[in-house]
């Protein structure tokens, strides 16, 4: 009983963030025109100790080929002047739900995927990060997000509002099935209408 009634309002909220995302189609041309799936380079792995005699250190600050779990994606957004650097902190499969009334479908489980998001824009950051993020699997299945808190951590607000330099943290929690392999896990601005869209393998 209590997980239908849990399903129904999951369904009725995953269905209000929906519409609110259509709205912003209106505002921009933009749907993952650029897969971005280069990393920064990892600006701490550079020595600051002063010792002039290890050139070899700045080989292990460039960024990899492709963006995995840790690794941080320059992305911008619709409008001019906003921006994010996007990083996958940890990735929890199986993930436990913190609710002992909710948990996955049957058939399913919860992929959890703590992002951390960065405004490095010159504007206010305002959106629901979870409307722009999905997994795939290995067989080019993609799934989105459901509502729900794991026992992982705190989950990534629905409303996250950041200034510029402003950081939020949080988990983001898939439904896959039990059988599919998790391969990419994607983020885009502005709900996932930006034409820019980050992608980092799994």
């Amino acid at each position: 009983m209590f997980h239908r009634t849990r399903t129904r309002i999951r369904l009725a909220a995953t269905a209000a963030v929906a519409v609110a995302a259509i709205g912003l189609t209106a505002c921009g041309t933009g749907s993952g025109d650029e897969i971005v799936d280069k990393p920064k380079a990892n600006a701490s792995a550079k020595a600051d100790s002063g010792d002039e005699k290890e050139p070899a250190v700045e080989k292990s600050s460039a960024a990899p080929e492709v963006a995995k779990v840790g690794d941080t994606l320059a992305l911008k957004g619709m409008e001019s002047g906003t921006g994010l650097d996007a990083t996958v902190v940890k990735v929890v499969d199986n993930a436990k739900s913190s609710d002992e009334f909710f948990a996955p479908e049957d058939g399913s489980r919860w992929i959890g995927v703590q992002f951390q998001l960065v405004n490095t824009g010159s504007k206010v950051y305002s959106d629901a990060p979870a409307n722009g993020a999905k997994i795939a699997d290995d067989q080019g299945q993609q799934f989105g997000t459901v509502i729900a808190d794991i026992t992982a951590g705190p989950s990534m607000s629905s409303d996250v509002r950041l200034k510029p330099g402003a950081k939020a943290l949080g988990w983001v929690v898939f439904e896959v099935p039990k059988a599919s392999k998790a391969a990419t896990v994607t983020f885009g601005m502005d709900s996932g209408f930006a034409e820019q869209v980050g992608e980092w393998k799994l």
